[in-house]
């Protein structure tokens, strides 16, 4: 997405000839077959460990932190492989993106007029947002090396942000740009009924 934007704003002339449908097959294959990959990895190093304690995981959902928290076998390879890949797949792409709103942010402020400024913004400040809550909590989880039971209470609430709210609130904001959106929400706020045409009675 934020390669999208920076396409779209920076050089919006060659939008259509830079983001052809290959590449958006290619940005899309790539961010799938590194999910499978990071996936696959953790369920085969998870399958070689004991797990003879109690079978409640303390948290909202089959996260591995917590999963490892019950485990009798060593785990310190499993932490290392959380840390190492989620270094290997984040680290990277943070800057990518920093780098990439930052032009995006230093050809708005060259935009001549007002106007245009805050057209041009909206069109990428909802990305910006749900992108950095995204990055801040799964930078918290995953790019720590010891998960202590303080730190586990912590990622209760980080995964909030990035399993629920991020996902929940991602289609109600991109979609506060649509005009036909913001006049219904109005309507439904103020009591007013929507405006249609009214069939005339047959007499």
């Amino acid at each position: 997405m934020s390669y999208d934007r920076y396409v779209a704003i920076c050089n919006p002339l060659h939008y259509t000839y830079i983001m052809k449908r290959e590449v958006c097959i290619q940005l899309a294959s790539t961010s799938w077959i590194i999910g499978s990959v990071y996936s696959t990895t953790h369920t085969v190093n998870t399958f070689r460990l004991n797990f003879c304690r109690s079978n409640i995981i303390d948290h909202f959902f089959c996260d591995l932190p917590p999963l490892l928290k019950i485990a009798c076998s060593d785990i310190r390879l499993n932490q290392r492989m959380i840390f190492v890949i989620g270094a290997v797949l984040i680290l990277p792409c943070f800057p990518l993106t920093v780098v990439s709103y930052v032009f995006i942010i230093r050809t708005i402020v060259r935009i001549p007029s007002a106007t245009g400024r805050r057209k041009t913004f909206s069109t990428c400040a909802s990305h910006l947002i749900t992108v950095g809550l995204f990055y801040l909590t799964g930078i918290s989880v995953y790019l720590r090396p010891n998960f202590t039971s303080t730190a586990l209470h912590q990622d209760r609430i980080s995964a909030v942000f990035y399993t629920i709210l991020v996902p929940m609130v991602n289609p109600i904001v991109y979609s506060l740009r649509n005009k036909e959106l913001k006049q219904a929400i109005k309507k439904i706020l103020t009591g007013r009924k929507p405006i249609g045409k009214t069939k005339k009675s047959c007499k």
